[in-house]
This record gives structure tokens, sequence and C-alpha cells, in this order.
């Protein structure tokens, strides 16, 4: 039966293939369950709860990957907008987690639109390939300074706006050593290293008294404080247009490099043949919508799929056996409940470095470029938003253009984007 249905010989691999496939692409992208509950815990949300819509959301999406599309490649809620949705749209704009779930949920309704009407594919042509490197490596510094936070390593100063922290505290040690361990075994190419570091500040933490050792396994706790409480009248009364859009955005460049980088890789997608890339990219937007409703931030395709498809993973069979292991991963909620902030803190920081390495894509010899990438990717963690990274560099790129006379290197959606963020700063300058 998979035989026939994910068409193992045809794709030239095999069920032991395909489960080793989905077991590494597992342990690469599992750190999410531990970091996305400490994130969103954070806007007040029930910390159980997002844990099991996390497990829940991914099983999901990696499900509709495997049966819609036959791709090897694991959906699980997105970093950058988890942060977006906690440190930006709650915290710092002052908006409730059931409203920004709102807009988690209208962004998803316009993605599954744009996608079926072709209008997706039309966005990310249209976006200079600068400017969306940029995008990718900002989010990484918005990362880098919310981990450097977490860790104690960067604080709070009055006079320099912010300082560097006590790097003697026993937490923020632990963190620094949750970094080194992380990096070092990922050089060394061992599977899973970002889970291990992880797990193991979170044991020494035990060891040393600062958090409480409550078991491993257990039943998952109720989905009751999230499922269902998204809040969609709230957003349609507020200034939510632009955050909406920022949602959108980022999920559509994301999620759709990652699919046809991840594909491309597997012998997937060819030149002048997508594949079956408009049923992969429907399951991302049908992701979206469904982790909503459950209670979490926006989920995407990871790029942690790469080390799947490296361990020989073609099919939908891998994604598979990625969505089961999220489900099993559900009685791991004990276990999940310990791990402190500084314990996630490293994967964080790890995660941004690997982000920030798509700055060489940038055209640095062109100033029209360069210049528009450099302003998104600085004003993100510097104005702590992702929003006002993509419209500063999206309506800087339109203005260099237009002033150094090369206006018709405009496509239509770059200057389209740009005119929605002007709009949205002359109606809610805040």
């Amino acid at each position: 039966m998979l035989e026939q249905f994910f068409k193992l010989h045809e794709h030239g691999t095999t069920m032991r293939t395909e489960v080793l496939a989905g077991l590494t692409t597992f342990l690469t992208m599992s750190y999410i369950i531990f970091v996305n509950p400490d994130i969103l815990s954070s806007t007040g949300m029930d910390r159980g709860a997002v844990f099991v819509a996390t497990c829940t959301a991914a099983a999901l999406g990696s499900l509709i990957m495997a049966f819609l599309a036959n791709w090897p490649i694991g959906m699980a809620p997105g970093m950058g907008l988890n942060a977006f949705f906690a440190f930006t749209v709650v915290a710092q704009m002052g908006y409730s987690w059931q409203q920004a779930l709102g807009a988690v949920f209208i962004s998803g309704v316009i993605f599954v639109i744009l996608t079926v009407t072709g209008i997706r594919e039309w966005l990310v042509a249209g976006i200079p390939p600068s400017l969306r490197s940029a995008i990718a490596a900002g989010i990484g510094l918005f990362l880098g300074i919310i981990a450097l936070g977490s860790a104690g390593i960067v604080v709070e100063n009055p006079a320099t706006k912010v300082g560097l922290g006590n790097l003697t505290e026993p937490t923020t040690l632990l963190a620094i050593l949750g970094f080194f361990i992380i990096t070092a075994l990922a050089a060394l190419r061992v599977r899973g290293a970002i889970l291990i570091g992880i797990l193991a500040i979170t044991v020494l933490s035990m060891l040393a008294g600062f958090t409480e050792f409550q078991g491993i396994v257990d039943t998952p706790p109720s989905l009751a404080p999230t499922f269902f409480e998204l809040d969609i009248p709230g957003v349609l009364n507020t200034g939510f247009f632009h955050i909406i859009l920022v949602f959108v955005l980022v999920e559509v460049f994301d999620a759709t490099g990652t699919m046809i980088g991840v594909a491309t890789r597997a012998g997937l997608i060819t030149p002048g043949n997508p594949g079956r890339l408009g049923r992969a990219l429907m399951a991302d937007s049908c992701a979206i919508v469904a982790g909503s409703m459950l209670g979490t931030s926006s989920t995407t395709a990871y790029v942690e799929s790469a080390s799947g498809v490296q361990a020989g993973g073609r099919t939908g069979l891998t994604a598979l056996v990625i969505a089961i292991l999220f489900l099993l991963a559900l009685f791991l909620s004990p276990l999940a409940a310990v791990v402190p902030p500084y314990a996630t803190a490293p994967a964080l920081l790890y995660v941004a470095c690997l982000m920030l390495r798509e700055l060489v894509d940038i055209s640095w010899d062109d100033i029209t470029e360069s210049v528009p990438a450099s302003i998104a990717a600085i004003a993100m963690p510097l104005t702590y938003s992702i929003a006002n990274g993509l419209a500063f560099g999206f309506i800087s790129y339109v203005v260099i253009k237009a002033l150094s006379g090369r206006y018709r290197e405009i496509h239509p959606a770059t200057l389209l984007v740009a005119i929605l963020f002007v709009i949205k700063y002359a109606l809610f300058p805040e």
C-alpha cells in the first residue's frame, strides 16, 4: 500500500530509507517542541496547551504535505514569526494573544487564496533577491537579540539602550555552554545537535537545582486553553492590517524558498518542471489555518528537511514518519514543561547564526540593491520588529531605485508592498 501510494520505486527509494530520513529530519527540527512553548507562553498563553498545539500542528502540517504533495518536507510552527507574534504583536504593540492568533488565521486564509490564484508565485518572482536575502538575515538578527536577552548576555541599559549582562551568572554560563555544545555537535555533523544541546542544559539545570525534575513521559496536557481561542472580530476592528501583511509576506518568502530549495536538492523540481510545487504550497497554506485554530503561530516548511533529503528521503513517506514522531512527542510534556529559557536561548542564537549566511546573496556591488537590503536587516533587531524591517526595506528600495532613474527595475509586486506599508504608517504611525 505504501509503495503504491508514495511511489517509492519510482522515486528510487525504499521504506527503510524513508523511515531513516524522517527520523533524521525530526531530530534536526524537534527543538521547536521546546522553543515554541517557551516563546509563546511569554504572551500569557498556557504553556502546556501551546506544547500540544505545536506538536499537533507540526504533525498535521507534515501529514498534509505527505498525502497532498508526496514531498519529504517536515512542517512545524516557524522560527521568526513566533517571535514576531510574541515579542512584537503582543508584548510591544499590546494586542492580546487571541487577536494575534486571529491575525495568523486571516493570513493563512489569504495565503490559501494567493496560492490558488497563482498570485503567490507572482509575489515571489517580483521581490528582489537581495531584499529576500536581507529579510531572512534580518529575522536572524531579530532572533539573535531575543536569544541574547533570554540568556542574560544582553540587558537593558538606560545610558546606551542595551549593555552587557553579568557573565558570571550561573544561568548565563549555562546558556553560553549550551551554544558551544550545539555548535560543536553541528560541526561534527551530529544529528539532532540543537535538541541535544537543549536537553543537556536542561539536565544540568536540574542537577544544579535551578529547575525541578517532573518526569519525562505523561499524558498530554489539555489543548482547551488555546483551542479555537482566536479572536477574528478583534483583528478586523483594530489596526491589524500591517501585522497581517507581515505574516503573509514572511510566510510567502520563507516557505516558498524553503520548499523550492529542498525539493530541488531532492530532484523533485527541475528547470522547467515545478513538479508538485503547487500542491506543496497548498499544503503549507492549509497548515497555517489549522495551526491558528489549534493555538500556535504560523506553521511553515522547515529547511531542516534538507537533512532528511540528504539521508535519502524522496517521498511523502518521510513526512509521514515526521508526523508520527511529532504525535509521539506529545507524551513528553513533563520534560517540555521544565525546559528553562536559558536552555532554549542557545538554540535561538544558533538558528540566528545560520540565517545570517543569507547576507552573501545580497548584490553588494549595486548600491540600489545593497542599501535597502541592509536597512531591512538592521531595522528588524533595532526596532524590535520584523514589520518595521520589511517596511523600511521595501519603501527604501522603491525610493532609491526611482531617484536613481532606475524605476523600470521596480517590479509591480515590490511597488504594491511598499505602497501598502506607506499607507500603514500614514494611518497608524506608531
